[in-house]
């Protein structure tokens, strides 16, 4: 880990120095994570796009007031934290009348299915995952997702550590409800806690 928090450094310190190919690399190096991120924890899937490139550009804007004692990933994936939830502002009001007038939401296909679905199962899971309330979806995103470790979650998310266990301790147990509602064996989602 301590070798990758290098890499990210001296990329940092290039960017910082005028090199923006060295972003371009930050970015190669993280992107997965974060599109993965903003993914699951936005419903409009035409809107992905634009919130990444919104993370983007406020860690470029913020890249020089990163303490660099601390590691990147946390830290960017507290960016994109912040960029979902001001969207979600933006677009509460919308989505709610969305909802209303769509009734039932679609499954959605996602691209990197397989390396989710060795991770959390399969797409009655990931279903599952989407439809629990969205301050627990956010600590099992990025507990099991993008396996961050709960003491990483607590500071991303900028709540303490007991908050985010007792989130991913309701979310499992909502998930095993849900899961036996629906038949749906869950013994992986829990050997993963």
């Amino acid at each position: 880990m301590g070798n990758q928090n290098d890499e990210y450094d001296k990329l940092i310190q290039l960017t910082l120095s005028g090199r923006k190919e060295a972003y371009g690399e930050l970015y190669e190096k993280t992107i997965r994570d974060v599109y993965k991120s903003v993914h699951f924890l936005i419903e409009k899937k035409t809107d992905v796009d634009d919130v990444v490139q919104d993370i983007y550009i406020q860690a470029y804007q913020s890249l020089s007031r990163f303490d660099r004692s601390k590691s990147f990933r946390p830290w960017l994936m507290g960016i994109a934290v912040r960029q979902i939830r001001n969207y979600r502002r933006k677009t509460w009001t919308h989505l709610r009348i969305l909802k209303k007038a769509e009734g039932h939401k679609q499954v959605i296909e996602f691209d990197f299915s397989n390396d989710v679905v060795d991770k959390l199962s399969n797409h009655e899971l990931i279903s599952l995952i989407d439809s629990l309330p969205y301050k627990l979806k956010q600590v099992v995103i990025l507990r099991y997702l993008n396996e961050h470790s709960q003491e990483e979650v607590a500071s991303i998310l900028d709540i303490p550590v007991g908050t985010v266990k007792s989130r991913i301790n309701a979310a499992l147990k909502k998930l095993r409800q849900k899961g036996q509602d629906n038949n749906i064996f869950l013994r992986k989602v829990e050997n993963i806690q």
